[in-house]
């Protein structure tokens, strides 16, 4: 499979506790996610031991929890203060995913409305997709999901990083090429 490298154009935000991007959550990834010029937003997630279902394999519904936080946050590539609340989803598992590996997660958003649609897919580091996902989220204004009707800049800010990405391989080997 031929590796082809997209441009980063933007870093979403984080959060401090949600499970997939909190960056003070400590049983959680701690994920960053990368909005690409072309549309589609890639998370990268470390399957961890924490993760594990059969010996040396990610929990089924983990890699659920992945994509559905991936797909859910396509929307804020072009509606910045929207998010996407789950409906269904349906997954397909075409390959273990093993532990103790960088992950590339996904999502785009194939239908834009009030309740959208999303795809994406988990990739192993070689490229083999694993996971693939269909969905349908309720679009909702992030000031709404927050208790207590806090402002979306109290749930999500931009969290430092030592090194910012640039380009990130969309298929094929994993390669991170940092600014």
């Amino acid at each position: 499979m031929e590796e082809r490298m997209v441009k980063i154009t933007k870093r979403q935000e984080s959060s401090d506790d949600c499970f997939v991007c909190g960056i003070k959550n400590p049983i959680g990834f701690g994920s960053q996610f990368y909005e690409t010029e072309e549309g589609e937003l890639i998370c990268l997630a470390e399957s961890k031991f924490d993760y594990q279902s059969y010996p040396g394999r990610l929990h089924g519904g983990i890699a659920a929890t992945l994509l559905d936080e991936t797909m859910g946050r396509a929307i804020l590539i072009n509606n910045p203060n929207a998010w996407g609340v789950t409906v269904d989803m349906e997954l397909k598992y075409k390959k273990p995913v093993p532990l103790d590996c960088t992950l590339r997660v996904i999502g785009r958003i194939d239908e834009d409305r009030r309740i959208f649609t999303a795809s994406g897919e988990v990739l192993l580091e070689d490229g083999t997709v694993a996971v693939t996902a269909k969905a349908r989220y309720m679009k909702m204004a992030i000031d709404k999901i927050s208790e207590g009707g806090e402002s979306g800049g109290d749930i999500l800010f931009m969290a430092e990083l030592d090194r910012e990405v640039d380009s990130i391989s969309r298929e094929g080997p994993l390669k991170v090429i940092y600014k």
